[in-house]
């Protein structure tokens, strides 16, 4: 069934029900009072288009693989539940598949500037023969790597029968003989000048390659360097499968996934005095569809999609997306808790999610009056924002995500918590969920006015309170703004999340 298919569906029988979250899985768990590693912290999360493969980046500079272990019967796409033939309560599992060291701390000698490892984003690229292919950035370096199963062989049988040494010549144990020694360091190859020593060895054994057994190699294909001179926040796919765009704070750059020592620069908003800057790139991905539009969000709030069929240089853009502030609630904080953090497609490339320090907006790329719906995420936090401000937690950089149908959005809060709304017709979900073995200890489900559907819109925005309680959340719990669930991920085809807290990866399914 098609996205618009199921939205109809549900629409016909009204909004859908809370979803019932399980805990599935979890790995790296932290035992009580251990501490943890600054460089295990895990940095970025990722599903591949199949769902089958994860895959996670840390501070370390480590990214970890894993795959999916329970069989799937069923073609594995929405609606066709009835088409299991395994148990509704069966879970997604997944089991750890290999890791590689991705990025190692660099030194600019030309800036005095240290580059750490930690890996910033990880994108998934079209597999092909077998082999997965990604890629991963830190603050200048991405790199795409090939992952794929290869046999070990070995050499082997490179000694000499001892018992049977005739003549003078030297007897052998176990070890390599001299002759033996002469033989591997001429190639294998037997040279003319190669003369066995007094009496010979009738029984020297030649040099044997066998195969072993089939191990994950992990390698890096190729490096796109040296093209920003900002943090890298963000790389996004093509969907035309050859090209991707890397974004820092001023520029995006669009690579060719062959081409490692070129780039095109199509968005730089550098102005020509620094003085005169008053807005970064803060996030930049193309759409799921066309592959000439793309779209990136700035500290301003705003939101530009734009059309790389109209010129080279992306300076003007397509269309604006911006919710403009009451004037009479402006404060010394408006401007940063506006900054977008995180924005993504919904994969039908009609909606865009984004996620600022208070709110998740899903905007209608056809309507650029304002969002469709506003979904209050730290609205508990207002009154803490000079405390925020004076830890630095209020320049946290939460991410977000949607569901493959569309139907629901998550993103992360503090105290290890995160959200799920739902953004149907009529929906008034609003799930809070901590990631621990047990979900839904600090849950809470707040009521809201029914709204109208994505598709009926007429300049309607609408407001989804998940907890407006002030300086408590939905369940009057105080926030511990020492952990923190930044990082996040939707499976594309299943209700499955997979989060991060800390270093230890959570996993979760309705």
């Amino acid at each position: 069934m098609s996205n618009g298919g199921a939205k109809a569906a549900v629409a016909s029988v009204g909004a859908p029900q809370p979803l019932d979250w399980k805990f599935s899985q979890v790995f790296g768990e932290r035992t009580a009072g251990e501490e943890v590693q600054e460089v295990d912290i895990i940095s970025a999360i990722e599903f591949d288009g199949t769902g089958d493969h994860l895959a996670t980046g840390d501070r370390g500079g480590r990214v970890v693989l894993f795959e999916r272990t329970d069989t799937r019967d069923y073609a594995g796409h929405w609606g066709d539940l009835e088409k299991m033939d395994y148990p509704m309560n069966r879970h997604p599992e997944f089991r750890y598949k290999t890791e590689f060291q991705s990025h190692e701390p660099e030194f600019d000698y030309l800036k005095s500037l240290e580059i750490e490892e930690k890996i910033n984003k990880i994108r998934w690229c079209q597999s092909a023969n077998g082999a997965l292919f990604l890629l991963s950035t830190n603050d200048k370096t991405i790199k795409f790597w090939k992952v794929q199963e290869k046999k070990v062989k070995k050499v082997c049988d490179m000694n000499v029968d001892s018992s049977k040494a005739m003549g003078n010549g030297p007897i052998v144990d176990s070890s390599i003989s001299t002759s033996s020694k002469q033989f591997i360091e001429n190639g294998g190859c037997i040279r003319n000048d190669f003369s066995f020593p007094t009496g010979g060895f009738p029984s020297l054994r030649l040099p044997v390659v066998t195969s072993l057994e089939t191990n994950l190699m992990a390698r890096c294909r190729r490096m796109y360097a040296h093209a920003h001179d900002y943090h890298i926040n963000s790389i996004s796919n093509n969907s035309d499968g050859e090209t991707f765009i890397s974004a820092d704070d001023l520029r995006i750059n669009l690579w060719n996934l062959e081409i490692s020592n070129q780039s095109f620069n199509i968005v730089d908003v550098k102005p020509a005095n620094m003085e005169d800057l008053t807005e970064v790139i803060t996030s930049a991905e193309f759409h799921p569809k066309h592959c000439n539009m793309l779209a990136y969000s700035s500290s301003k709030g705003s939101i530009r999609l734009i059309d790389m069929r109209q010129s080279a240089l992306c300076d003007t853009h397509s269309k604006l997306f911006e919710e403009q502030d009451d004037p009479g609630t402006r404060s010394f904080f408006t401007e940063i808790i506006a900054s977008i953090s995180d924005i993504k497609f919904a994969k039908d490339g009609r909606h865009i999610l984004s996620r600022d320090y208070m709110t998740l907006k899903l905007w209608d790329i056809n309507m650029d009056s304002g969002p469709v719906a506003t979904f209050q995420v730290h609205e508990h936090l207002r009154p803490k924002l000079c405390d925020l401000y004076e830890n630095d937690s209020i320049f946290d950089k939460f991410e977000c995500c949607l569901s493959g149908d569309g139907l629901r959005v998550a993103t992360g809060s503090y105290s290890n918590l995160f959200r799920v709304f739902g953004c149907s017709e009529g929906s008034t979900e609003a799930t809070t969920l901590e990631a621990s073995k047990n979900p839904t200890r600090r849950q809470g489900q707040t009521s809201s006015r029914p709204c109208r559907s994505l598709g009926s819109l007429s300049g309607v925005v609408r407001r989804v309170k998940g907890a407006d309680n002030l300086g408590v959340d939905a369940n009057g719990n105080t926030s511990d703004f020492t952990t923190k669930l930044l990082h996040l991920a939707w499976h594309p085809t299943e209700n499955s999340i997979a989060c991060a807290a800390s270093n230890s990866l959570y996993m979760y399914y309705a």
